[in-house]
Order: C-alpha cells, then structure tokens, then sequence
C-alpha cells in the first residue's frame, strides 16, 4: 500500500450533557481525527488521548507531535513494505504513547482493509451481527439527578448501566439505583483509580449490591494491591487503566489481580493489540468487554466491531452515538433493542459526513508521505 498524505485534524464536538469521572468534568470531546489517503482509498481514525495528561500520560497536543515528528517518519522508512501489522514494529523503538500509534495504525488498517474490500469486524474476527450495548453515568450533583439519568436511558434499551464512583460518591448512589431498578439490573462501577487499598474495607461495602464488576479501583501501576483487594472484597475486580499491552493482561492474571479485563484499543496501542489481548483472555477464561473513549462515530464504528469477537461476553461502553453527541462525524449509531449493529461495509464501515466534519474543525496539518 502506498500512502499519498496524512491529514491531522484537530475537532471540538460538544457533548450533549457534562461527563463527570475522578478526573474532572467534560463538557466537549477535543480530537484529533487523522485520514491516510492512498490512490485508492481513505483511512480514518482519532486519537483518544484528552487535552489533559489526567487519564493517561498522553495528552492531544503531545500526540500530535510524536504522530508528525516521531512515528510517521519511521513508517516512511518502511517504504513500499508499509502495511498495517508492520507499524507496531516500526514504531516500538519510541516508548508510550500507545494512543498515538493506534490512531496511525487504525487509519492505516482502514485504508488497507477498503482497498482489500475487507470489513473490520471480517478481519478481526467478529462472530456477532450485533453487539450489546451498556452505558457510562458521570458522577452526578444529587442522587435524584443520578436516578433519573439512569431511568432514562433504561427505558432508550441500555442493557447495563456503570456508574462512576470517586470517594464521597459510591456507596450511596449504588445502593439507591440498585433498590430502584432491582436486582435484575446489570450495574457495575468505575472508581478510575481513584482509591487505594486502605479503602478495602470501605470499598467492601459494594459487595451486598451484587454488581458484575468494579472498574480499576487503585493506581494503574499496583497490579499487587488489586490482587490484595481482590482477596479481600466479593465483588469481581476489572483492570482497564493497567492493561497496555498483551503482556500486561498475561501478568495480571497470573498475579490474581482481575476477574474481568476492560479492553480499551486506544490504550492499548491498536485494534491488532486489543485483539491479542482477547485471544489471552480467552485462554485463560478470563471473560473481557469493550470500553469507551467517548468516541466518535469513527472510533465508535472500530470499537462496535471489535466487540463483536467471541470473548467480547459483557455489553461494552459502545453506546448510541446520542449518548455524546447532537451530531456525530458518520450517520448516528443507533440502539435496536439494546444493542449496535455491527458495520459490515469496507474498513470501517461508516462514511465521514465532511460538511460535518468541516464545521467543527480548529485547525489541519498535512504531511506529505514520500518514502
């Protein structure tokens, strides 16, 4: 495959109501969109990374620039041997920045995959038409507030809801919607590591709700301490911020520090990644679920169709696209009876509305791609 250009494009798309974690509170989705443009086909991706290095330590500005000044020249050294499943060993040599190499590699899959007439969810391996779909709440001002969101998207079909918890915003939240919408409800948490174990005890106090999960409790770097509280709490624990690559889902199991892995592409540097990250999962009959990165329709159509692999068990973070967004960059994921179809076109399957795309755009940053 022969590259033609690489096109940066830094978008503000505001979301349809605030997101609220432990990290801070979202009123808008910054992104930068990156198309790969070759003779005969059009790859896009973005890049997951926030404007804020709080989530990870990549943060939007600083991938674009490894992106331009870092990763693009060593794929151009690749030359005509340039494929998709050769970028993550082209770019290895420079550490992190797992978002920025899966925003390039996923562009460059896109492209290949249209030129070969292949689909996403076909190359990965999807086994599903369909996948279910769950829905993330914020943290809320009021409980009130929270029951009501939560009722709303109940009755759009969400089949699970996870709520997000911080210090001062668990126990009692989770046990009014759990005595609100009963025991039948599929409910897990997310602290985003907004504890640590001397909060074992308190954190304990989940067990009674009986939720699927509870979402990266602790740092992302003490694999030890998370398989400590999993000793020491009922409720199943899932890693997501300390799973980057393969390896760190094969050592966390081994250690006993999850029931459940929450595979993210992004963070893990790629669709290709998060694929052998499934495949290790799946050996050891570690079930893993689809998180979000509240993506666009383009990151949405990607992540929907990975969910469609067979240890994909749990409905994922892979809402409608109105859970985030008035109008999205494609034609709108939509619910149907709980859950998103998967794309079946080339690539990605969804087409870049560009008058869309163009009305949000801040800025755009060719780079001529000769080898």
């Amino acid at each position: 495959m022969k590259i033609e250009n690489i096109e940066l494009r830094r978008v503000h798309i505001p979301l349809v109501r605030p997101f609220r974690t432990s990290f801070g509170t979202s009123s808008e989705r910054a992104v930068t969109i990156v198309r790969v443009t070759t003779a005969d086909a059009e790859g896009w991706a973005e890049c997951a990374a926030d404007t804020s290095p709080l989530y990870s330590s990549e943060f939007l500005d600083g991938s674009d620039l490894v992106i331009r000044d870092h990763l693009i020249p060593r794929l151009q050294a690749l030359g005509d041997r340039l494929t998709a499943e050769r970028v993550a060993g082209a770019v290895e040599p420079v550490k992190g920045h797992a978002m920025s190499k899966a925003a390039l590699e996923t562009a460059i899959l896109d492209a290949q995959l249209k030129e070969a007439d292949i689909s996403f969810g076909g190359y990965l391996g999807a086994v599903r038409d369909t996948v279910p779909a769950g829905v993330s709440v914020g943290i809320m001002d009021s409980i009130d507030e929270l029951l009501e969101a939560v009722a709303g998207y109940l009755e759009e079909g969400y089949l699970r809801i996870k709520l997000k918890i911080e210090p001062g915003w668990d126990l009692e939240p989770v046990r009014a919607v759990r005595e609100r919408f009963g025991e039948e409800l599929l409910l897990q948490v997310d602290a985003n590591t907004a504890y640590t174990l001397a909060d074992a005890r308190h954190l304990a106090g989940l067990d009674p709700f009986d939720l699927l999960l509870m979402e990266q409790p602790l740092k992302e770097d003490d694999l030890l301490g998370h398989a400590n509280l999993a000793k020491r709490i009922r409720t199943p624990i899932c890693l997501d911020e300390s799973i980057e690559p393969a390896r760190d889902a094969a050592t966390a199991i081994t250690l006993g520090a999850r029931s459940v892995i929450n595979v993210k592409p992004a963070r893990v540097g790629g669709y290709l990644e998060a694929r052998r990250i499934h495949d290790v999962a799946a050996a050891h009959g570690v079930p893993v679920w689809c998180g979000g990165m509240l993506e666009t329709g383009i990151g949405r159509a990607a992540n929907v169709a990975l969910a469609g692999l067979p240890n994909f068990v749990l409905p994922g973070d892979t809402s409608a696209s109105s859970r985030y967004y008035e109008q999205d960059l494609t034609a709108p994921f939509v619910l149907e009876n709980g859950h998103l179809r998967v794309p079946t076109g080339p690539g990605i399957g969804v087409e870049v509305l560009p008058d869309v795309l163009a009305g949000v755009t801040a800025s755009v940053t060719d780079i001529g791609f000769s080898t």
